[in-house]
């Protein structure tokens, strides 16, 4: 006897996107029965809707933000602790700004950005993800990307709710703002090498072009 396909088709309407992230791409996600933000190194999503944000993350941090209260909120997905550099370098905007895969920046911008959509400061909780050190033969950037968030939301006073940081694995992080669930997957082995080679060619792309030239990692 056959049995019909399940139904993947949208069951509500897709959410407007907030102000300066339309640019995001969003899908409807029939897993968890909600649209979804997916977000690449380098890049942020705040929303005051009822969606997720997902991303995969090697030695990469992604930082989940929200108002306790009201459920404003989102994800980063950031590659190094800060930039070091003097002077304009090849991961800054092409105005001169500094560009949100460095930590310092990511954080910044995803915190003001809420704000902007009605979140409170005194109401702001946070749950960190990533920093794995998936190739032994890697530097462990991840443990870097690890201590500065730690030492940014102790300066800033935010409370962190939970974290899953370290170890050897990538993940699959999806968060939703609304409520402050997370779905968390640690991938495979076979999986690892597959990120692990994307972000030695994403960190090689990012050296040779300007931060609005990013492309897509991660499928």
């Amino acid at each position: 006897m056959l049995t019909a396909p399940p139904n993947t088709a949208p069951k509500t309407p897709k959410p407007a996107a907030a102000p300066g992230f339309s640019n995001i791409q969003r899908f409807w996600d029939s897993h968890t029965g909600h649209w979804t933000a997916r977000i690449l190194p380098g890049e942020f999503y705040v929303t005051r809707s009822d969606e997720g944000v997902s991303t995969v993350l090697g030695s990469c941090i992604s930082a989940c933000i929200r108002d306790r209260v009201n459920g404003v909120g989102g994800m980063n997905h950031f590659m190094l602790p800060e930039d070091n550099s003097v002077g304009k370098d090849s991961w800054s905007m092409a105005d001169g700004t500094p560009s949100t895969r460095y930590g310092t920046n990511a954080m910044e911008s995803l915190i003001n950005e809420a704000l902007k959509l009605g979140a409170r400061r005194d109401r702001l909780e946070l749950k960190l993800f990533g920093g794995g050190r998936i190739l032994p033969s890697m530097t462990d950037i991840g443990a870097r990307n690890i201590a500065f968030a730690r030492n940014f939301v102790r300066i800033e006073g935010i409370p962190v709710a939970a974290e899953d940081l370290g170890d050897t694995v990538p993940r699959h992080v999806v968060y939703f703002p609304a409520t402050g669930r997370v779905r968390l997957k640690r991938l495979r082995a076979l999986e690892t090498q597959v990120i692990a080679a994307g972000e030695f060619t994403y960190r090689d792309r990012l050296a040779a072009q300007p931060a609005e030239s990013d492309v897509e990692l991660f499928d």
